[in-house]
């Protein structure tokens, strides 16, 4: 091993990896965030090697981070399977089927915000939820005379509802894959702070969209979806079943990959009885995806994704991240750098309080919520466990502040997204989405209120706990065997 590497070389890697990120999103065409974190791992790397640090501890360091989002990295293989077969049985269509039917003009802003939560909790995507759904809905709303930046934030909060709640979503896999806690756990978990969120914002919507109640307007759009999905798919109650089962699972404990895998084998039988799609095509579909048939770009964009392929930039971006981060973990930089911002933290409170600041800074800086989420996961993880606290809170706070808060800031990926899609920047002169957003505004608060009233903030027992020392010892160890060999 080597010796402590100072605090100006450590801000050093971190100011090159965000000048890296930055550069490659907005000053090349590239626009991709895994070749600037495989520079960032180089420089660390030579940072630590001018310290002392061996390549072969290093190495042993980036094997171990990598080992520890193994299981997630699985479980996203399964759940790109999984939504090519929800999509091609006629499961996530029938969702939406159903979602759009309870669009009504008295309460227009409360039932967008909900038809999002439903087709993004269907589908794990935010981004296909309002660059398909969130579209319509702005146009139904320009014809009821509601502001489209209320609209576009009503959609933002729904479609984020599900990037956040989705076992499809790669964001909910990335999280707890980071902070080391179960995929259903982490779920159940974040419904202590996405309830009352969503709650509060509901009430809100309604209360903003109670005044258009009496104005006619022009579903069109809303009815060409509806027809284009009937055109392609039969739709059938019975096709809810499988999600049904998904939550049956989650609410059951049992285990994610099984659980993930019935809920693939249960879209393979939906889409052969009720879509008649034959056998020889399921491992086109499991691997590459389903692509639309219809005409309609608006049905297209939203029904031609999944299969295990599609899930295999968010591994590698998880590779990519697990190779800087190991080399920073390994090198004694990420601790560095959390034990002085952990200086502020004089309790369970606080420590969320700092992780959530921590992701909303992020969001701004690197302008990606997988780094909001990837970096600090890192650089918080060690202090959770020392105050005992289940992995889950800390997996819950990341996304309460790193996936939820992505869409506010505008330079973001995320947020530059969903105002390309909707027309409305989340920040701009006379009003963006951004201050309509109310899940995505609230969510982050609520988990702050969380943190230092103790509401929901899950101790480890002691066995869990144990099991914690006995995993960093493990990795101590096979560091220095490599070391000696």
């Amino acid at each position: 091993m080597g010796r402590k590497i100072p605090m100006w070389q450590v801000l050093l890697v971190f100011a090159f990896t965000i000048a890296a990120l930055i550069y490659s999103m907005f000053g090349t065409d590239y626009m991709e965030l895994h070749i600037p974190l495989i520079c960032a791992a180089c420089v660390a790397g030579i940072v630590a090697a001018l310290n002392g640090y061996k390549w072969s501890f290093l190495e042993a360091g980036i094997l171990a981070s990598i080992n520890r989002s193994m299981q997630a990295m699985l479980i996203l293989m399964c759940v790109g399977s999984l939504i090519g077969s929800w999509i091609a049985g006629g499961v996530v269509p029938a969702m939406i089927y159903y979602g759009l039917m309870i669009l009504k003009p008295g309460i227009f802003l409360f039932a967008g915000c909900l038809i999002c939560s439903i087709v993004s909790l269907a589908t794990g995507s935010s981004w296909t939820t309002a660059g398909t759904i969130g579209i319509a809905l702005v146009g139904v709303g320009m014809g009821l005379g509601i502001n489209p930046a209320m609209t576009a934030g009503a959609a933002v909060s729904g479609a984020y509802f599900g990037d956040k709640m989705s076992p499809l979503s790669d964001t909910t896999n990335l999280a707890p894959a980071i902070a080391g806690s179960n995929l259903f756990d982490h779920i159940r978990h974040m419904v202590w702070t996405v309830t009352p969120s969503l709650i509060i914002a509901l009430i809100l919507y309604a209360i903003l969209g109670a005044g258009h109640s009496k104005i006619d307007v022009d579903m069109s759009n809303v009815t060409m979806i509806q027809e284009g999905i009937l055109d392609e798919f039969n739709i059938n109650p019975a096709l809810l079943i499988p999600p049904l089962v998904v939550i049956v699972i989650v609410a059951l404990r049992l285990p994610a990959l099984p659980g993930l895998l019935g809920g693939v084998f249960l879209g393979c039988v939906a889409g052969g009885i009720f879509q008649g799609v034959a056998l020889n095509e399921w491992f086109g579909i499991l691997h590459y995806g389903y692509e639309s048939s219809s005409e309609i770009t608006e049905i297209y964009d939203l029904l031609s994704r999944g299969g295990m392929d599609s899930m295999m930039w968010t591994i590698n971006l998880i590779i990519c991240a697990m190779c800087f981060g190991g080399v920073m973990d390994a090198s004694g930089m990420l601790s560095s750098l959390a034990k002085a911002l952990l200086k502020f933290a004089k309790g369970t409170g606080s420590l969320v309080t700092i992780t959530v600041f921590s992701c909303i800074i992020m969001n701004i800086i690197a302008a990606d919520q997988y780094l909001a989420i990837i970096l600090p996961g890192r650089m918080y993880k060690e202090a959770f466990e020392d105050r005992r606290l289940n992995h889950k809170n800390l997996s819950r706070a990341l996304e309460d502040s790193g996936t939820m808060t992505s869409s506010l800031v505008p330079w973001n990926t995320c947020g530059a997204t969903m105002g390309s899609f909707l027309g409305v920047k989340a920040w701009q002169a006379g009003g963006g989405y951004a201050q309509y957003a109310y899940l995505n505004l609230l969510n982050p608060l609520i988990s702050i209120f969380y943190g230092f009233t103790g509401i929901s903030m899950t101790k480890m027992t002691d066995e869990e706990y144990a099991k914690v020392l006995a995993d960093r010892e493990a990795e101590k160890e096979l560091a220095l065997k490599t070391l000696e060999a």
